[in-house]
C-alpha cells in the first residue's frame, strides 16, 4: 500500500474513535494486530481496541483525538495528538469527577495492505489523573 493510503486508514480509525463507531475499527485493524503498549488483559486485533475505546467513551462520552502533526512512509503512520474530554462515567474505578482533560500522546503505526499490524504508543496517562485530582498527594 502506499503512504497516502495508510495515512487515509489511520484517519479512518481517528474517526471511528470520535464517532463512537468503533465497528468500522474492523476496516483498519488486522486480525493480528499487535500493540507493544498493551493495557492490563489486551489481545490482539481489531477488538482490543473496541474494548479500550468503548471504556475510554463509557468514562468520557465526549472524548475527543485531534491529531496535532502526522508524518509517513509506505509502511508507517506516526503522530501526535492531544485528547480531551469530560470525566463522565467510572474511570479505572474512579467514580466520575465532571472535570475536563487534556492530554497529549504519541503513536507510530505499522501498516500493511491498508491496515495496522503494529502499534507502538504512549499517552500521558499521569497528566490525566492529576487533571482529575485522582492522583495521590504527598
Amino acid at each position: 500500500m502506499t503512504r497516502d493510503a495508510n495515512i487515509q486508514a489511520q484517519e479512518r480509525f481517528g474517526a471511528a474513535v470520535n464517532s463512537g463507531k468503533l465497528d468500522e475499527l474492523d476496516d483498519v485493524v488486522a486480525a493480528g494486530c499487535v500493540d507493544h503498549d498493551p493495557g492490563p488483559g489486551q489481545g490482539p486485533g481489531p477488538q482490543r481496541f473496541k474494548d479500550l475505546f468503548t471504556d475510554l467513551r463509557s468514562s468520557v462520552p465526549d472524548l475527543h483525538l485531534e491529531v496535532e502533526h502526522l508524518t509517513a512512509t509506505d509502511n508507517d503512520v506516526a503522530f501526535a495528538y492531544t485528547v480531551t474530554g469530560t470525566h463522565q462515567g467510572p474511570l479505572m474505578g474512579h467514580p466520575p469527577t465532571g472535570r475536563a482533560i487534556k492530554i497529549r500522546g504519541m503513536q507510530i503505526g505499522r501498516f500493511e495492505d491498508g491496515k495496522l499490524v503494529e502499534r507502538w504508543g504512549s499517552s500521558d496517562e499521569l497528566g490525566m489523573l492529576t487533571q482529575l485530582g485522582l492522583t495521590p498527594q504527598p
